[in-house]
């Protein structure tokens, strides 16, 4: 399924990026504007940004790793132990 028609991004081509952008380093945060780079390609109009995202959080590679869930939370409350 054609995602992004300006630059003729599939589907197939987010999880493909996604998954290889995962193997090579598992702990990267995945953006439409990384896969794009990825395809060597950049978005045009933005108007395929909605199904993009879509796109993207319908693959499983795309979870945030379980040892990096909720270090935003543990950062705050050591800062707030700290005041």
């Amino acid at each position: 399924m054609i995602v992004c028609s300006c630059c003729r991004v599939t589907d197939t081509d987010i999880r493909d990026t996604i998954a290889w952008m995962r193997a090579s380093d598992p702990y990267t945060l995945i953006t439409p504007g990384k896969i794009y780079r990825a395809l060597g390609k950049s978005a045009d109009c933005g108007g395929c940004i909605k199904l993009f995202v879509e796109k993207m959080r319908a693959d499983d590679n795309l979870a945030v790793p379980v040892e990096l869930r909720g270090l935003r939370r543990k950062e705050r409350r050591v800062r707030l132990e700290e005041i």
